[in-house]
This record gives C-alpha cells, structure tokens and sequence, in this order.
C-alpha cells in the first residue's frame, strides 16, 4: 500500500524548499532594491497592471509586489503549506520576471542573447517544476476525480432508488387491483 508513499514524501519535504530557494532569496533581494529591477520590468508589468483594477502603474511598487509573491509563496511551498496554491502563485510570479528580465530575443550582442536565452530557458524549467508541484496531490485522488467519484455514486444510489421506488409503485398498484377481489373473497368467506 505505502511503498512509495515514503520515498515520496521524502522527497517532497527536500525538493519543495530547493525549488523555492530561487524564489525566495530572489523576492529579498527584490523587495530590498526594487528600482535595481524596476527599469527592466515596466514594459512588461505596467501593461499587465493597466489590465487590472486598483492595481498600481507604479514599477517599484509592482516589482515590491511581485517580490513579496515571491517571499510569501516561497516560504509556503518550502514549509508544505498550501503547496500547490503556493507553486501556482509562484508560477503566476515567474511569467512576467521571465519576460522582462530574460528577453533574449532583443539582445543584439551573441554572448548576452546566449546568457539570456540560458537565463529566460531555466525559467521555463521552474516553471514546468511549479506546474508539477501544483498538481501534486501527494498521492491522493484529486477533487475532481473524487467529485466525479461522488457524481458516479450519486448517480448509482439515484438508479437503485428509481428502481427500487419503482418495484414499490408497481407492487402497490397490484395490491390495489388486487384489494377489490380480496375484499370481495372475504366478504363471500364470512357469509359460509
């Protein structure tokens, strides 16, 4: 039953803290200095924000907000609390940092479009390792499969009462047709 139930929660408790360390340490660092990040994160963050109602136009105060994403979910996931909504926050975080911070496309310089291609490509990596995390139901079924589960039974215990409520229906109308002969049996039984 448990064979790989232990291994595995083993290596949740050592992989989840290694794949938000990243995150971690980069929230401080942002949270600390956010103008450093600031410049490079407009073209990407402040459309994003005009999107979204009462958020901020402000680059330092979106970069601040991205990091402290970053710190909060960070530590969630490394601690196993809420890991998958920690992993997809993470997830959410690590989009417009990779568009902004690792366009490697608008390098002209090789060496630096091959760094950033690295960089934007390990991105993707974490990224593929969040979706992972956030789907990771530590061997349990998920909640839909076990809605759909309950949706099956549901619709099982439906059947059997449809059928059992119609056998009841039927032997009832019988017992009815039935009662005006039986009535009629009596009544002629107690005459003799």
């Amino acid at each position: 039953m448990g064979g790989t139930r232990f291994p595995m929660a083993v290596l949740r408790k050592c992989a989840r803290p290694m794949l938000s360390s990243v995150f971690i340490t980069g929230g401080l660092s942002t949270l600390r200095a956010p103008a450093r990040v600031a410049p490079a994160a407009e073209p990407v963050a402040v459309p994003v924000a005009s999107r979204v109602p009462r958020l901020t136009e402000d680059p330092e105060n979106l970069v601040r907000i991205n990091g402290a994403v970053q710190v909060g979910a960070g530590l969630l996931l490394a601690t196993g609390r809420v890991p998958r909504f920690a992993a997809l926050a993470l997830a959410g975080s690590l989009v417009p940092t990779t568009l902004a911070g690792h366009a490697w496309w608008k390098e002209k310089d090789p060496e630096r479009r091959a760094q950033q291609r690295t960089q934007f490509l390990k991105n993707v990596s974490l990224l593929g390792g969040l979706l992972i995390a956030s789907a990771d139901t530590h061997g349990k079924p998920s909640a839909a499969y076990r809605a759909r589960g309950a949706v099956s039974t549901g619709r099982k215990q439906w059947n059997h009462a449809r059928h059992d409520a119609s056998h009841a229906v039927h032997n009832a109308t019988d017992a009815v047709r039935a009662w005006p002969a039986t009535v009629q049996h009596s009544a002629l039984a107690g005459r003799h």
